[in-house]
């Protein structure tokens, strides 16, 4: 494995991996996480109402894709205990050690949602079944973004930290295409009854090549040289969730701030996915093909976003991304008709502001936190953003257009925006924070 080597005090050189082997490390995990979580989010807008909610399925297939929705919740709901647990461990055993295991949670949870048996199978108990997957699945989810940006900012230099910090999160685009790309491969191949009798669980059953690929590269890794310094120096905590009490403020406020993040993605990813089949009248197949087109946009400008915030600091360019996605709430839902160009330019439009805002939060995040309790502060704001802007994000949209017409969906994300805005006017400029403290 080749490597370099880098100072952290005095004269004293550490191990520190090539840039291509940061990059490998921190991405693959997250790209598996996000392909994992679209491929539900998939399945979940357009399949799982019928296969686990039957019977509600033939008299309200609305509902039944409501409730499939909140299935979807579960995994968000576990990502507070994975944070607490994996942040421990990140914090007392390493990032490395602690990603591995976490790639594995995740990858095994996920490839058995593929095998699950329908409702008609086993009745109710597929539900609670497909729940429990959801759950580990997030517990997973959990130890994962943290762990990564954390490989990535802790081997970046000062300047640099930002740009570094967009490698986990280009996994998201990453992830997206793969698992929108199969789907629509998948959908153009097969006819409904064949998705619904067996062409959905492939997606499930095919992560399980990600999951052998990532910890291959995670296995040759080597733990960050910060952490590594702290270690030395005697600055490991026995009890990092006990220290991490003093900055709560930091992890409400970054959860906060963060929320935005996931309500537009998943407002933009999975609910329009949904609404644009059931309500607008696209076929799947087209719409797949709009989000994986606009999914490119999303990539651009992570990187767009990062090489802004390093030159002019990440508090700035977050505050100016939200800003815009408010005012982008109040006319994206006049986009949302049968037309291909309002449709795209509403993706687009949506995938350029997630960028901006999911971009910089893996430099922004860590930098909230010294390095003792860093995975366990960064992970636990991370997670607790996904449940409050996230894990409802979907079903709460469908319900709103359902009793309050399409326009409420730009309220919601307005509200989002907002209080966004006054969580990142109430945190403390971090850009100079002393990285190895």
């Amino acid at each position: 494995m080749s490597t370099t080597t880098a100072s952290l005090s005095g004269t004293k050189t550490v191990k520190k991996d090539s840039v291509a082997e940061i990059i490998a490390a921190s991405m693959v995990g997250t790209a598996i996480e996000f392909y994992d979580n679209y491929c539900y989010s998939i399945a979940a807008a357009s399949y799982f109402g019928t296969i686990f909610f039957t019977t509600v399925a033939k008299s309200n297939p609305a509902l039944a894709t409501l409730m499939s929705f909140v299935t979807f919740a579960v995994s968000f709901l576990a990502r507070p205990f994975g944070s607490m647990l994996f942040g421990h461990f990140g914090d007392k055993m390493g990032r490395k050690k602690t990603l591995v295991i976490a790639l594995l949670t995740m990858g095994i949870s996920t490839f058995v949602v593929g095998l699950l048996p329908g409702y008609e199978q086993i009745g109710a108990w597929a539900v609670v079944i497909l729940c429990l997957c959801r759950a580990c699945q997030g517990v997973g989810l959990a130890g994962e973004w943290s762990g990564a940006a954390l490989v990535a900012t802790e081997n970046a230099p000062d300047d640099k930290r930002a740009l570094y910090g967009s490698f986990p999160n280009l996994g998201a685009p990453i992830g997206f295409f793969c698992a929108y790309g199969i789907n629509l491969l998948l959908t153009t191949h097969l006819s409904k009854a064949q998705m619904i009798a067996y062409g959905w669980r492939i997606p499930f059953l095919l992560s399980a090549v990600l999951v052998i690929v990532g910890l291959y590269v995670r296995a040759r890794m080597s733990e960050t040289p910060v952490f590594r310094k702290a270690a030395e120096e005697k600055r490991i905590v026995r009890h990092p969730l006990r220290s991490l009490v003093p900055y709560w403020k930091q992890v409400v406020l970054g959860t906060l701030a963060m929320g935005i993040t996931y309500t537009l993605f998943y407002t933009l990813g999975t609910w329009s996915l949904s609404y644009g089949v059931s309500g607008l009248g696209f076929k799947q197949s087209e719409y797949l093909a709009m989000q994986m087109v606009s999914v490119f946009f999303f990539a651009a400008f992570i990187i767009v976003g990062c090489l802004w915030a390093d030159k002019a600091g990440r508090k700035k360019v977050l505050i100016a991304t939200t800003a815009v996605t408010a005012i982008f709430s109040f006319f994206a839902p006049a986009l949302l008709q049968h037309n291909v160009a309002s449709i795209m330019v509403f993706l687009c439009l949506g995938f350029v502001l997630m960028g901006g805002l999911f971009g910089p939060s893996g430099a922004y995040l860590p930098e909230l936190f010294p390095t003792n309790v860093r995975y366990s502060g960064a992970g636990l704001s991370y997670n607790l953003a996904a449940i409050f802007g996230g894990a409802f994000a979907p079903s709460l949209a469908t319900w709103l257009v359902e009793k309050y017409g399409i326009m409420s969906v730009g309220w919601y994300l307005a509200v989002m925006s907002v209080i966004a805005l006054i969580a990142l006017f109430l945190i403390k400029e971090s850009k100079d924070m002393d990285y190895t403290r």
